[in-house]
This record gives C-alpha cells, structure tokens and sequence, in this order.
C-alpha cells in the first residue's frame, strides 16, 4: 500500500532533518521546506497529503500560511507543530483549518500516531455519506463539498476543512441530540488539543455562513447543557 507523501515545514534545522529522516524510514514520501513562502509553495504545487506545518516560521509565519492553504480549497491535511502551547494558539490553529495541533518537544511516536489518525480521518471522513456527493440543499442554501463553498442568497462563503468535517457530522446525525465531547472527538479527535470551545466557535462560524439568521438558527440547533442537533429542513420559521 503506498504511503502518504508528507510536507515538512520547519526552520529548525536539526529538527526538520530528523523529522525528514523518520519519516522517509517509515516509507513516506517526503518534501521539505524552511520557510514560509517556500513551504506554501510546495503545499499548492505538490498538494501533499499532510503537511506537518511549524508556527514561527521566516518569511512567513505558519498561521498565514494555513490560512492561504485553505483559502485556496487544498485538501492536504495539516499538523501544526509548535512550542506555542497556549490555548489561544491552539484555538487559532484549529479556527484556520488545522487537523491536529501538537506541542513541541514531541516524541516521535506520538507524531506518527497523530499522523495515521489524520489520514484514516482524511481518507474516510463522511462514512454516513457517498464520497463523490456533490451539492446538497440546506434550507435556502446550498452547500458544494466538492468546492468547499456554501451559497446562499447569491453570496457565496468558503468552508475551512474542519466546517466541511463538522457540517457532514452533523448531517450524518440529522435529529440526534450531540453532546460537545462527543462532536469533539469525532471530529479532531481524542488525541486533538481542540475543546468543547473549539467546537462551539466552528458551530457559530457554520451558523454564519449556512444560516438565514444566525443569532436564531434553524439548522444548527443549541440543546442547552448538552450540544447540539441538526435539523437539514428547518425546525419551523425563526420567531420575530
């Protein structure tokens, strides 16, 4: 079975070298880069599988860099690797489009188990829906996973990779009650740095761009204490 190619991003020399060197000992394809610029680059042209992306980068720091990567539909999942720990970073990283957020140092074989779990996910992240769907009709929207777009009224908004993996979840489990951490973890997860914050900051992002009025929701629906529960028709008119 052939093995994931895998973008290495790091300024760190030492570090990138090791990484470069296990990786290609475990049988992946790898790129490398030490830098921003150059490590988007490669991203865009390569479209790697996974791209392990460091944060304090030169030329272009790694949060811009996830933003372009996504802006631009690439479907490469991405690892950041940062001795950035805070909660912020994190929430930030996951709010730009990252799968997995790991804090450095690391072991190795932590890495490699966060790798495989991203790329099982990536490879069969809609178990509940065809993999070649293509448009679907959500009240008055419509939402192209193919292009990660949502439309609605003629305006059309971009989806981040974790809104696409949240919105299929939630369609998956049209009518269910889902608790926080259960989303969570189907979504980023067990060993993911994300919190029930991260999946209710992703949740009021979707509401944004799916619902009609989102400070009243018919779609994506608040059970307070618990979660959420989606609902693809529409649970009657939004009250004046």
């Amino acid at each position: 079975m052939k093995r994931a190619r895998v973008l290495v991003v790091e300024d760190e020399e030492a570090l990138r070298i090791a990484l470069v060197d296990a990786l290609r000992a475990e049988g992946y394809e790898v790129l490398e880069a030490a830098d921003g610029e150059r490590g988007l680059e490669l991203a865009l042209r390569e479209a790697p599988e996974l791209v392990l992306l460091d944060l304090m980068l030169p030329r272009r720091d790694g949060f811009s860099v996830l933003r372009a990567i996504r802006e631009d539909r690439l479907q490469s999942a991405v690892i950041v690797l940062s001795a950035r720990g805070e909660e912020w970073d994190r929430i930030q990283g996951f709010e730009f489009g990252a799968d997995d957020y790991v804090v450095k140092p690391f072991s190795t074989r932590e890495l490699f188990g966060r790798m495989r779990a991203v790329l099982q996910r990536l490879e069969g992240r809609a178990p509940g829906l065809p993999a070649d769907v293509g448009k679907i009709s959500i009240g008055g929207a419509q939402v192209d996973f193919a292009a990660y777009t949502i439309e609605r009224d003629g305006a059309r908004a971009g989806l981040a990779r974790k809104e696409l993996e949240l919105l299929r979840y939630l369609l998956e489990h049209e009518g269910q009650v889902l608790d926080r951490m259960r989303i969570q973890d189907a979504v980023w997860g067990r060993e993911s740095e994300s919190t029930p914050r991260t999946v209710d900051m992703h949740v009021l992002k979707l509401r944004r761009k799916l619902e009609c009025e989102p400070e009243r929701p018919r779609h994506i629906l608040t059970v307070h204490g618990v979660g959420y529960r989606f609902s693809r028709g529409g649970e009657g008119p939004p009250k004046s």
